[in-house]
């Protein structure tokens, strides 16, 4: 029996990618990739989270993908199936963009959203 090809969570556009080369290449300590999360927070209910990661915690999901990596917290695992991380600069704000189908609403600033749970059965 052949092995199926494990889904990848969530991928990078390529404007994201090449930011996240940037933050890693700036940085002033070796960094690894960055972690992604979610947390409770914000009138929505829920934040995207972002940090820098100098060793990758083996609980996490590896996602690689156009050169660099995200390391995916274990418990936004199921809000983040298949998202896409970009980065857009407009006229007011530059900053990573999160395009979730798992997305129920967000606010008006923008700074929070709600996020149900994906079906995993969907991605299998």
């Amino acid at each position: 029996m052949m092995a199926r090809a494990r889904l990848q969570v969530m991928s990078l556009s390529e404007a994201a990618a090449e930011r996240v080369r940037e933050i890693i290449a700036d940085s002033e300590r070796p960094i690894a990739g960055l972690r992604v999360g979610v947390k409770k927070g914000g009138c929505a209910g829920m934040e995207y989270t972002m940090d820098m990661v100098e060793a990758a915690d083996p609980a996490d999901e590896r996602v690689a993908d156009k050169g660099v990596t995200l390391f995916v917290d274990p418990k936004a695992v199921l809000f983040l199936l298949g998202t896409v991380m970009d980065f857009e600069t407009t006229k007011l704000r530059s900053g990573f963009v999160f395009r979730n189908p798992n997305e129920v609403s967000a606010c008006g600033c923008g700074e929070s959203v709600q996020l149900k749970p994906a079906d995993a059965q969907a991605f299998a």
